[in-house]
């Protein structure tokens, strides 16, 4: 084959890159704080039950917010919620969710531990 016929297919050589100072580069993107699990209550001694579905396959939760305590002790009362309950749920910093709408029994429960308890949000 002569030269003149021939094209480059492929080369490990640079290809086709721009120059670092390019103007029609992208800017990078600021990195934002993940969002939390759910509504953020006021630090006021009311716990808060939200019933919600963002986040969760479209499947209902319970959402607890504003119970007092450590993340030990949170665990702990997670663990007799759901053993109460007979259902799943997990937590995501200081925000306890349980499995399905469990509202008033949980308002009944958490009540027994002596806090009070405001069914919040719709």
């Amino acid at each position: 084959m002569s030269g003149d016929n021939s094209r480059l297919v492929y080369s490990t050589e640079g290809g086709r890159q721009r120059p670092a100072s390019d103007s029609k580069a992208r800017p990078k993107k600021a990195k934002q704080a993940p969002a939390s699990a759910g509504p953020q209550a006021p630090d006021d001694g009311v716990v808060r039950l939200h019933r919600g579905k963002a986040g969760k396959g479209g499947k209902a939760a319970t959402l607890i917010t504003g119970l007092p305590g450590s993340e030990a002790e949170l665990d702990a009362t997670l663990k007799k919620l759901k053993q109460a309950l007979g259902t799943g749920g997990s937590r995501d910093g200081r925000v306890l969710s349980i499995q399905g709408d469990q509202r008033e029994a949980l308002r009944e429960r958490i009540e027994a531990m002596g806090h009070r308890v405001k069914l919040a949000g719709g």
